[in-house]
């Protein structure tokens, strides 16, 4: 019989729709109360669900014998249910500092690739995390005091992508409770209660007082706030996009749009003109019907080159709307990341500050070409190193054992079995019109579709490193490797490729 919690989480559950039957879940448990919580909880409601249950547990490594015993804890909690146990471990701290990430930022990237991969390897079609409201609100927190929009008020999505929460909805309190009554331990992280974090001093500080002195339903109300910030942002995700297909071009330096397309992306009819008190739109700064979409579609073009928003402010949309309603000809912008506007004519250009534009700023006619070709000799039987100078790099073809000691790593995800692998060998740049299966995937998948769903800048993918075995596309640079070749239960030897500056 279902408890009164078990039947709410269960009715939350089916209205979110992120678990459907016959689907195969992995719950990511970290040991801590709220992913034992949700462990027990849909193990409870497997059969009614219709699912199958798996555990997935990503170590950090980074309090040493504690976070053994974490990962230890939640393999046995998965034996005492008979659930298959999935695990990962991997030195953040050391990879946080070879790329010049902050720890919560690294933890984040290299667990979602985890989770991608078990998705990826049909090991699971959802990984389910125990995020809560209290979760939720602090998020919108924390963002209100960085500074943020809507994206940032839209705070924890309970659906993205492969990943679902279905505890979204649900007070931690009500977690703890129902271990209680399940009479069911688990691991506390102490990391959580250093109130030197703003996360922390938000959680165990600062939310308790305003619940206490000044509305008790805070959580509740933030919550409904992202929701309505999430259908702002849905709304406002698919019209830019459409925006952005219809109104940018691509061009071999990055992306170009009409002066026009910029500062009126959209008719707005004079019905609706009115209705803001606003004059018939015309092309400048003064009308903000139109402004929010421009803001928004600028955001959207960098974000096509650069691969994500960071570092692009307010300040810089305002420089390139004011850049794009001005009348001389041949001025630039520098937005961040050395992302370049250039005002040429009735087209405004993005691109990347590139040596090939230096030079040409510089006056110089110099024309690299990035198109390159390289052949391996096979049977490989060795690390092999291809220097392209097109690129100013090295790539690294590594022959390992597999399966391999090093199991957990990021590139499990991109390994290939050599000797799956067939004459001639070609190193090579991107072409249009390559394609391929990826391993997971039923059908063949343009390469260019796969580098615009990474987000391959622009400018990068010309030059974008593939490898042909025997005529045929196999492997790109950082996508998954075809189906046919990539490393699998059986391999011997498998074939990592990594770049390298030159």
């Amino acid at each position: 019989m279902r408890t009164a919690f078990e039947q709410k989480a269960l009715a939350l559950i089916r209205g979110q729709r992120g678990i459907l039957p016959g689907y195969r879940v992995c719950v990511a448990v970290s040991g801590g109360a709220d992913s034992v919580a949700l462990l027990r909880l849909l193990a409870r409601l497997a059969n009614e669900l219709g699912i199958a249950l798996s555990v997935a547990h990503f170590n950090h490594s980074l309090r040493g014998a504690e976070s053994e015993r974490d990962a230890q804890f939640v393999e046995g909690l998965a034996q005492e249910h008979g659930l298959q146990f999935f695990r990962r471990t991997e030195d953040v701290a050391a990879i946080a500092t070879r790329n010049g990430w902050n720890l919560e930022d690294a933890g984040r990237r290299l667990r979602r690739h985890f989770f991608d991969d078990l998705v990826a390897d049909r090991s699971a079609d959802r990984i389910a995390v125990a995020h809560t409201a209290d979760d939720q609100a602090e998020t919108v927190l924390a963002h209100l005091f960085r500074g943020t929009g809507i994206t940032g008020l839209a705070g924890i999505h309970p659906v993205d992508g492969p990943i679902v929460r279905p505890l979204l909805e649900i007070r931690r309190q009500e977690l703890r409770d129902y271990l209680a009554w399940l009479n069911q331990d688990w691991r506390e992280d102490g990391s959580n209660q250093d109130t030197a974090r703003t996360r922390a001093r938000i959680r165990h500080q600062l939310l308790p007082r305003i619940e206490r002195d000044y509305s008790p339903a805070i959580v509740s109300h933030l919550s409904e706030l992202s929701r309505f910030a999430r259908e702002e942002e849905t709304f406002w995700n698919v019209f830019i996009e459409d925006r952005f297909q219809n109104l940018a071009r691509e061009t071999p330096e990055g992306l170009t749009i009409r002066l026009a397309d910029i500062l009126t992306p959209l008719r707005v009819p004079d019905s609706a003109a009115k209705a803001a008190h606003q004059p018939a739109p015309v092309p400048d700064l003064a009308s903000p019907v139109l402004r929010s979409v421009s803001e928004r579609l600028i955001r959207r073009i960098f974000e096509a080159i650069q691969g994500d928003r960071r570092e692009l402010g307010a300040t810089h949309v305002e420089q390139v709307l004011r850049l794009a309603s001005s009348s001389q000809s041949g001025l630039t912008v520098e937005l961040p990341r050395g992302i370049m506007v250039r005002k040429n004519l009735s087209r405004l250009q993005f691109s990347r500050a590139s040596k090939l534009q230096r030079a040409h700023h510089e006056n110089r006619t110099t024309h690299p070409s990035n198109a390159y070709q390289y052949e391996v000799p096979l049977p490989l039987t060795r690390t092999v190193t291809v220097s392209v100078a097109e690129l100013g790099k090295r790539l690294s073809l590594n022959l390992i054992d597999w399966p391999s000691a090093e199991r957990d790593t990021i590139w499990d995800n991109q390994a290939l079995d050599a000797d799956l692998l067939r004459s001639p060998l070609i190193l090579r740049n991107w072409r249009p019109g390559d394609s391929y299966r990826p391993r997971g995937r039923r059908n063949e998948q343009k390469l260019k579709q796969m580098m615009l769903g990474q987000r391959v800048p622009a400018d990068q993918r010309t030059g974008w490193p593939v490898l042909e075995s025997a005529g045929q596309v196999v492997w790109a640079l950082g996508m998954v490797p075809a189906g046919e070749c990539a490393a699998r239960a059986g391999t011997h030897k498998a074939l990592l490729i990594a770049v390298e500056q030159g």
